[in-house]
């Protein structure tokens, strides 16, 4: 093995396992959503407000850490993303009230994930391997953060039931933190682009005033949503329905295991296929499972076809629509672009969260948010197709 290659590995293999424990563990907070609530009687409102706060904190803080991993280098974005995550976990064990629960839950938490997510994984990523092979090798390091979810939710939920939910959140921050000495395996050199230089005023003005970037910022809105709403709710929404806990840690543990062939599988087509038809394809797909889902009587059997059909779609759109920037926008400045994106992404990320929880508290149902979903699904389909997959001028000629 070339030196060239193995550093290309272990670079890949360092990204992937902070996503695997970034996303692993994000994705089973739903699992406390209801020993919280009861404990302290907080009605669903509170917790889905502190992991509303915590999506909107992440896409806030996601366009500077991404600036600062695309300037400084990755490592240390991830170190210090790491110890906040690890931080908030910690302190979110101990949260009594509404005020510590937001700031542990929310502020701490979003902060952290803003360093071991996405855009500055798949930045590192991006830039590390040829243009060819780009969207494949984001597809693989989605698939490890969606490997993380079906591995860490059935651990979290035994660790809640072995422990309790407090002593479970602290044990998760302390298994958080190994994201730290993780982040070394990452050695990313910004400058290595041969693209041409281009200050980061004249980036923003760029990508922010292109109605391609516009477009899918808006449509990544609606996956925002989607997945935060379901994420959160859906364990509470199958327990309302007289089905046992187990079942809705088994149906997110089956989101996480399809969603690493589905995001595999994305990243692959997109070497080949257009990257905006492909988004619009699974937004469409997305609101006819929801349909379904809701449509049908539910049982342990559809909730858990519910689970494999969304983990196919569920990440699935990271891959393309990362991979559309780097392909309209180059890779210099892919971590900062995609954290904007990415923004939108979480500002529906907030709203599907703490929607979900103050129409249920008003309504005792979640069949508005289901509803809202599901049309949300059509007008994203609609956003990405006109969407044109080419380089900006500025790029056109340039080596690569």
């Amino acid at each position: 093995m070339t030196s060239v290659w193995r550093k290309s590995f272990w670079l890949m293999l360092g990204a992937s396992l902070v996503l695997f424990l970034s996303l692993g563990i994000r994705h089973g907070f739903g699992l406390f959503l209801s020993p919280m609530s009861n404990e302290f009687g907080w009605g669903r409102e509170v917790f889905a407000f502190a992991l509303a706060l915590q999506n909107l904190t992440w896409g806030i803080f996601q366009p500077i850490t991404g600036a600062l991993s695309d300037r400084l280098g990755a490592r240390r974005a991830i170190a210090m993303g790491g110890l906040l995550y690890a931080t908030g976990l910690v302190l979110m064990g101990y949260a009594d009230s509404a005020l510590s629960m937001s700031l542990s839950a929310g502020l701490l938490i979003g902060m952290g994930l803003s360093g071991t997510s996405f855009s500055v994984i798949l930045g590192v990523v991006g830039r590390a391997v040829p243009p060819e092979k780009r969207s494949m090798a984001m597809g693989i390091a989605a698939a490890a953060g969606s490997f993380g979810q079906f591995a860490m939710l059935p651990g979290s939920l035994g660790l809640i039931e072995w422990l309790g939910w407090s002593a479970a959140l602290i044990v998760l921050g302390t298994v958080a933190a190994l994201i730290m000495p993780l982040s070394a395996m990452i050695s990313d050199r910004p400058h290595a682009s041969q693209e041409p230089a281009q200050t980061l005023g004249a980036a923003l003005r760029e990508a922010c005033s292109h109605s391609g970037f516009q477009l899918l910022a808006f449509g990544f809105f609606v996956c925002g949503f989607q997945v935060v709403f379901i994420g959160v709710h859906l364990p509470s929404y199958l327990v309302d329905h007289n089905l046992p806990v187990m079942v809705g840690t088994t149906v997110l543990a089956l989101v996480g295991l399809f969603n690493v062939f589905g995001t595999y599988i994305a990243g692959w087509l997109g070497t080949s296929r257009s990257k905006p038809r492909l988004l619009s394809a699974l937004y469409l797909a997305r609101g006819v499972v929801i349909t379904l889902f809701i449509m049908t009587p539910l049982s342990v059997w559809t909730a858990y076809a519910f689970g494999i059909a969304m983990g196919l779609l569920w990440l699935s759109t990271v891959p393309l629509t990362n991979g559309t920037i780097a392909t309209m926008f180059g890779v210099r400045n892919l971590s900062m672009l995609g954290g904007i994106v990415f923004l939108f992404h979480q500002m529906g990320s907030f709203l599907g969260g703490w929607l979900g929880g103050y129409l249920f508290d008003r309504t005792g149902s979640y069949d508005i948010v289901w509803y809202i979903s599901i049309m949300l699904s059509v007008a994203a389909a609609a956003l990405n197709w006109p969407i044109r997959e080419q380089a900006v001028a500025r790029l056109q000629g340039a080596p690569t």
